[in-house]
């Protein structure tokens, strides 16, 4: 992970999307902060806005639904850019597809989840890549777009397994279950198959899985690459953990 030193500043995190994954994005921003006390962690102010139109039904539904969530973020950033926030990151992978429609109207850094999590995935010499994500970030290509412009492989589920992806991020954890062994099972098995390097979470659904059932290094998880630059670009160092 990259290591840039940058002035201390005010993390804005537009959340809510959802809930649980917001909680987690949090927790992992305080585990991850080198700090001794309460006074040395991160200045955090969380937006977190469960009302935001679903990203993948939105974006898949065509330009007019698209657009109610491009706008639902827009004011949530903007809300956040106003407060006095100075670094933006937001822990949804899906609304990325708006990220650079999103940075043009703002006057603070967003913090790119996909591209940095690519980065992160070439500096450690992967090469062929499994997405894991939901059907709105698997449709739209923002990861196999990135992953391409870094020279990497990307590696798309065929579509039984895609649902079952859908399944556990839309029927269990965004439900509060903790989403089933024996089907992510089946997708590891098929990854492996593959000859993937490893595999991108790309969905914070699936981060909180990650948490609840200690996936190995396998797993990249984009929640983690976004906690560790929200934390250095506000001036802060990481934690070994």
């Amino acid at each position: 992970m990259r290591t840039e030193n940058h002035r201390e500043g005010v993390l804005g995190v537009l959340g809510g999307m959802g809930p649980q994954a917001t909680n987690t994005f949090y927790q992992r921003l305080i585990d991850r902060t080198q700090a001794e006390k309460d006074q040395e962690h991160l200045q955090v102010l969380i937006w977190s806005d469960a009302k935001i139109p679903d990203r993948t039904a939105g974006i898949l539904a065509g330009a007019e639904e698209a657009e109610k969530v491009y706008q639902a973020l827009l004011a949530g950033a903007k809300l956040l850019e106003g407060a006095g926030c100075t670094v933006l990151a937001i822990p949804c992978n899906t609304s990325h597809y708006f990220a650079d429609r999103l940075q043009g109207q703002l006057k603070i850094p967003l913090i790119h989840m996909i591209r940095e999590t690519v980065a992160f995935i070439a500096a450690q010499g992967k090469r062929k890549v499994g997405i894991l994500a939901t059907d709105g970030t698997v449709r739209t290509g923002i990861y196999q777009t990135a992953l391409t412009a870094a020279g990497l492989t990307p590696v798309t589920l065929p579509e039984d397994l895609q649902k079952t992806v859908m399944s556990i991020i839309y029927d269990e954890i965004k439900r509060g279950e903790t989403g089933s062994r024996e089907k992510f099972g089946e997708i590891d098995a098929w990854l492996r198959q593959a000859g993937c390097d490893c595999a991108i979470l790309g969905c914070t659904e699936l981060s909180v899985y990650r948490v609840l059932h200690s996936l190995p290094p396998f797993y990249i998880d984009a929640m983690e690459v976004l906690a560790e630059q929200a934390i250095l670009r506000c001036g802060k160092q990481l934690r070994n953990v």
